[in-house]
């Protein structure tokens, strides 16, 4: 499969492992990182909370990071205590989110000083 890059931000990781586990501007399956074998550096290292670029490829039914890029550093390091707050009742109530009028919708580009179309929901 061919390699698709994406924006996502970091949920979890282990500087001692070199791991970490990425939710993707797709909102779809969360992304794994861990560095490829045989590299040659070590790769980045991740804190929960950091907004990376990366390649996702899927293998073995399995979203897998690589050539990531720390894109910026803490963006958000309170998602994943705001994710481990979130109730059951909560995510049943929530309603689909519009673009329209929304200040819940943040363009990419503004970030990333590019006129790229891409847009990320924010919680909270």
């Amino acid at each position: 499969m061919k390699p698709q890059n994406m924006f996502g931000v970091v949920l979890w990781s282990d500087a001692a492992a070199r791991k970490a586990v990425i939710w993707c501007e797709d909102q779809g399956e969360l992304a794994f990182y861990t560095p490829g074998e045989g590299c040659i550096h070590d790769g980045p290292m991740f804190d929960a909370g950091d907004l990376i670029r990366f390649d996702v490829i899927v293998q073995q039914n399995v979203r897998t990071v690589r050539n990531p890029e720390v894109l910026m550093p803490s963006h958000s390091p309170d998602l994943p205590k705001k994710l481990r707050a979130g109730t059951q009742s909560s995510a049943n109530s929530a309603a689909p989110l519009t673009a329209k009028n929304s200040e819940k919708v943040v363009a990419l580009a503004q970030y990333f000083n590019t006129d790229a179309p891409s847009k990320v929901a924010c919680s909270g």
